[in-house]
This record gives structure tokens, C-alpha cells and sequence, in this order.
């Protein structure tokens, strides 16, 4: 799916930033595309855009009302119809990662009929996918992968794109989840897709290209996880990369919703490579990614230092150090 831009962030009545974190993650990877966000009274978030109405924004040629606040259940808020509809009836496209779809809603779906605009569930591809094949293709990619769900798969993938580009290296974001899509603006959602065909789709998502250019996927989940193994098994087969980068919490004891203590990274990095090798005998693990929000930048960076000691590899925190050593390794090989 495509999504068109410059975008109208939708914040809503998100009650704190947290809530609104898909609009900010947007706003934080590609501010250029978006023109602004809308607010209802009582919001408590801020991504620090104008704040615009839809008339305003549809003036300014905004294409697309994302809706950027994620609740418990992840359903659509009926406070936000008006909203919804006005932006549709402003001829712009409405695009939500929540998976209550946006034609369940009667009146939202009769105002994208009359106005011929495009309702967008990123949750729900209508692309078809074949199984994958495990065939080589031209082009290179990246892939990141982690020690458990949320660790920063996201973000390490979007800085090393970045950095990519800041380098003239040619370079494509593929997301793999609803916010990455909405960010990138196009991608598919793998944890929608039929188990059966999740190799085929990241086939689909990163296809033959040219012999210099990196595809930098997005990952899901953890191959120790559970609850979510499978989807990281088919997303490291389908995108047969030739490199890996693993990213890891350090303050956790257990994985995300479950009891499971959190592997090790030198175990995680052997998991995934000897599952890599199924479809890329070559990949290679270029570097660390850690997440050291929660710890004081002084410890932070100590522990960035100890842990790529030990590993032998570049291991950074994007947002502390950025990924200048992670595509160095990466352009190397």
C-alpha cells in the first residue's frame, strides 16, 4: 500500500505523548512530509507541528489525515467521526494502523464513497502474496532483529536509512509494521499476513534491485519470543539479508507479556544466523543496537563500550551515538 503525502497528523484526545506515538515517530523520520497535526480539546500530546484544522490543511495541500494516537484495543474512538469525515469531505485520504477497520464505520465510509477518497487500514494489505521461494535476488539488504519485541528494531532501522542517504548510498526503508508504513508510506504488515505466505510477502517488500542498493527492513518480534517466533522466522527468510544488526533492551529481565527470561546477544546473534543461512549462506551480523534510554547517559555510553567489546562489534544507541559505526561495518563487507 501507498500512502500519499504531505500528511495531517490526527493526535485526537491522546492523553500524553505516549499515546500519541505513532504521530510522533512520523513527525521524528519524516517531518518534511507533514504539514501539521490536529488536536482535540483536551489533547496532552504535542509532535511540536502547526496546529491546523482540515480546512487549513487541505488548503496547504495536505493528501492524507493520519490518524496518529493508539488506545487500549486499538479501535476507533467514535469522538473522532467529525473529524474523519470532514477531512474526507476536505478530499483528503484517511490512513489508520488500528485494527478497528475504517469501513466498519458507516458514516466515515460513506463520506470516502462521495468523495472518491481512499481509506487506509496499513493493518490490511489487499495485495496477494505468493509463498516464498528462497531464490536469490539481486541488491542488498539489512536486516534488524532483537533479543525480544520493542527494543528499537524500528528506529536502528530508519537511522541506518538515514545515514545511508546523508552517504549518497542508494537506500529504501521497508517497513514491516503499521507505524514504519505510515512513516515510509508504503510496506506491509506482516503480523497480518497468513503465516503460510509471511516469507513471500518480505520477498514482495524487498525485490530484486540494483547491486549497490540496500534495502533496510524493518524487523518484528524475536526468534526466542513465543508469542511471535514465527513471524521473525519468515521476516529473516523472505528478506535474506546479507547483514544484521541486534538490537536489545539491557534493562530487562523477561521478554515483553510473558515470563520468558531474555536471551543472551551472543546467543541471539548465533540463533539468527544460523537461521539466515537457509536463504543467505553469506549474512553476517555488522553491529549492536542498544536502548539506553533508561539508564544515565554517562552509564549508557559505558555500557555501549562494554558490550562491543565484548561482541567484538560496532554497538551503538541511535539516538545517543547515532549509527556512523554500524554502517561503516555495513558498507565494509
Amino acid at each position: 500500500m501507498r500512502i500519499a503525502s504531505p500528511y495531517l497528523l490526527f493526535l485526537g484526545d491522546a492523553r500524553d505523548d505516549l499515546a500519541a506515538k505513532t504521530a510522533h515517530g512520523i513527525a521524528r523520520w519524516r517531518r518534511s512530509g507533514c504539514l501539521g497535526q490536529l488536536r482535540l480539546p483536551g489533547c496532552g500530546a504535542d509532535t511540536g507541528l502547526p496546529d491546523l484544522t482540515v480546512r487549513e490543511a487541505a488548503q496547504r495541500g495536505a493528501r492524507t489525515l493520519i490518524v496518529g494516537l493508539v488506545n487500549a484495543g486499538g479501535r476507533l474512538s467514535p469522538t473522532w467521526e467529525v473529524t474523519l469525515i470532514a477531512a474526507l469531505d476536505a478530499g483528503l485520504d484517511v490512513a489508520s494502523g488500528l485494527h478497528t477497520r475504517l469501513r466498519s464505520l458507516p458514516a466515515v465510509r460513506r463520506a470516502a464513497e462521495r468523495n472518491a477518497c481512499r481509506l487506509i487500514d496499513v493493518r490490511h494489505s489487499r495485495q496477494r502474496f505468493g509463498v516464498g521461494t528462497g531464490e536469490r535476488r539481486a541488491g542488498r539488504r539489512v536486516l534488524t532483529v532483537g533479543t525480544d519485541c520493542s527494543v528499537g528494531k524500528k528506529y536502528t532501522a530508519l537511522a541506518i536509512e538515514e545515514e545511508l542517504s546523508r552517504r549518497g548510498v542508494k537506500a529504501d526503508f521497508r517497513a514491516t509494521g503499521q507505524t514504519g508504513i505510515l512513516i515510509a508510506g508504503r510496506g506491509v504488515a506482516i503480523d497480518a499476513v497468513a503465516a503460510d505466505f509471511v516469507s513471500g510477502a518480505v520477498e514482495w517488500l524487498t525485490p530484486a534491485n540494483e547491486p549497490e542498493h540496500w534495502d533496510v527492513v524493518e524487523g518484528q518480534g524475536s526468534l526466542f519470543h513465543p508469542s511471535f517466533a514465527g513471524v521473525s522466522l519468515g521476516l529473516l527468510h523472505g528478506a535474506q539479508p546479507d547483514a544484521l544488526v541486534v538490537c536489545h533492551e539491557p534493562t530487562r529481565a523477561h521478554m515483553r507479556g510473558v515470563s520468558t527470561p531474555l536471551p543472551g546477544l551472543g546467543e541471539t546473534i548465533a540463533l539468527n544466523l544460523l537461521a539466515g543461512r537457509r536463504t543467505n549462506p553469506e549474512i553476517r551480523c555488522v553491529g549492536i543496537s542498544l536502548d539506553t534510554s533508561r539508564l544515565e547517559p554517562r552509564a549508557g555510553r559505558d555500557l555501549l563500550r562494554r558490550t562491543g567489546q565484548k561482541h567484538g562489534l560496532p554497538c551503538v544507541d541511535p539516538l545517543l551515538t547515532g549509527v556512523a559505526p554500524l554502517v561503516d561495518a555495513l558498507l565494509a563487507g
